[in-house]
């Protein structure tokens, strides 16, 4: 008689938890498009007036990622990562 061999079950798998899912939850990048944030999520539009970047208006909108034009009103890079933060959160909500 053969023995047959028995297959173990894996572990459960690991939850998420909600916190480490909504921080991971992205709704804007600094690498899109200042146009489309503004035509997409509109409650961002006060927020970056907050920052200094008043050329919602501005041509250059439709090729210029947030980061490209953040970079050219002189933030750095701390600001930038700080404005995309409260970006998200505005239009989470």
């Amino acid at each position: 008689m053969v023995k047959k061999k028995t297959i173990k079950k894996a572990s459960k798998p690991v939850k998420k938890t909600a916190k480490k899912e909504k921080e991971t939850k992205k709704l804007v990048t600094k690498d899109m498009l200042i146009g489309d944030i503004a035509v997409k999520y509109p409650k961002a539009v006060p927020i970056m007036f907050k920052y200094g970047m008043h050329c919602i208006g501005c041509g250059m909108t439709a090729y210029e990622s947030l980061e490209q034009g953040c970079l050219a009103h002189g933030m750095s890079n701390e600001e930038i990562d700080k404005l995309v933060k409260e970006i998200n959160k505005a239009v989470e909500k």
